[in-house]
């Protein structure tokens, strides 16, 4: 049944390339859809050199469409399942699965690859057609990173997460179901953890980042610490996730965000500005 349909999905950034790839491994039509054409030719360009790298395919790829935004509706009609991967900004990401319910047929599901808000947030107050079919499907760094998070709400159907999770596998992703709604999903509530008291930690002059990360990496034996990561992310977007974390759980610590905002103000976002709790000379 799902052969002759499509996974369309809405955004051509990092994630929708990584993920076009990951969607037409099985020789099925992936739709990547997009209003910026050199967003989409860019994203192409990452998928034939995702392609080029991985190991040889039983199937033969499937076609990868790239659409401009007005061919959404057309998209979504052949579609089994349409995600949003769309910049992390809530009122965009609403309006954009408002206009998914609105253009695909009732039985196509729709998904947010949203990092840190829930769906159940995200679909809140919208007039919805379907409310069984929606759900956060929130994948990492495909195909490095094969995990991807499967999580509904109090509405979403118990097919809808069995027929996802089955797919996703099939794909070559590692499936995990979140079985109730929680702000960061499961690993990105660790994750927050570790930044917040990496964050502590520095600012109270307990260890420099320097020596945060060395001992990080030595005893977990992992290539990066979590200064090095959350200068790779950026701290403004750290910061975000950050105050948004605060504002749905009450009696987290101040001082980390107020240690962000003070980096911030001197113009420290991490890579992206040159320098964070590391300076980069673009090497």
């Amino acid at each position: 049944m799902l052969r002759n349909k499509a996974v369309t999905l809405l955004g051509a950034g990092t994630q929708g390339a990584r993920l076009a790839f990951m969607w037409s491994k099985l020789g099925r039509r992936v739709h990547l859809v997009d209003p910026n054409e050199k967003q989409l030719d860019s994203a192409y360009t990452r998928i034939e050199t995702f392609r080029r790298g991985s190991d040889p395919s039983p199937h033969k790829w499937g076609e990868i469409r790239l659409l401009d935004s007005k061919e959404l509706e057309k998209a979504a009609s052949s579609s089994w399942m349409v995600v949003e991967c769309v910049p992390e900004k809530l009122e965009l990401k609403r309006k954009v699965v408002q206009g998914l319910n609105d253009v695909a047929p009732q039985e196509t599901i729709i998904a947010s690859n949203s990092s840190s808000y829930t769906i159940t947030e995200i679909i809140n107050g919208l007039e919805l057609r379907n409310g069984s079919r929606f759900l956060s499907l929130h994948s990492y760094w495909p195909p490095e990173t094969a995990a991807i998070e499967v999580m509904g709400t109090a509405d979403t159907s118990p097919d809808v997460i069995a027929l996802v999770m089955e797919q996703c596998k099939l794909h070559g992703f590692q499936p995990f179901h979140v079985q109730r709604t929680s702000t960061g999903y499961i690993y990105n509530r660790i994750w927050a953890a570790i930044k917040r008291e990496a964050l502590l930690t520095v600012a109270e002059g307990v260890a420099s980042p320097a020596e945060l990360d060395a001992i990080f990496k030595e005893v977990l034996k992992t290539p990066k610490g979590p200064c090095e990561q959350m200068d790779i992310v950026g701290l403004d977007v750290v910061l975000d996730i950050e105050e948004h974390y605060a504002a749905e759980r009450e009696g987290l610590p101040q001082l980390p965000r107020e240690f962000l905002k003070k980096m911030i103000a001197e113009g420290n976002l991490g890579v992206k500005s040159g320098s964070g709790f590391y300076s980069y000379d673009g090497k």
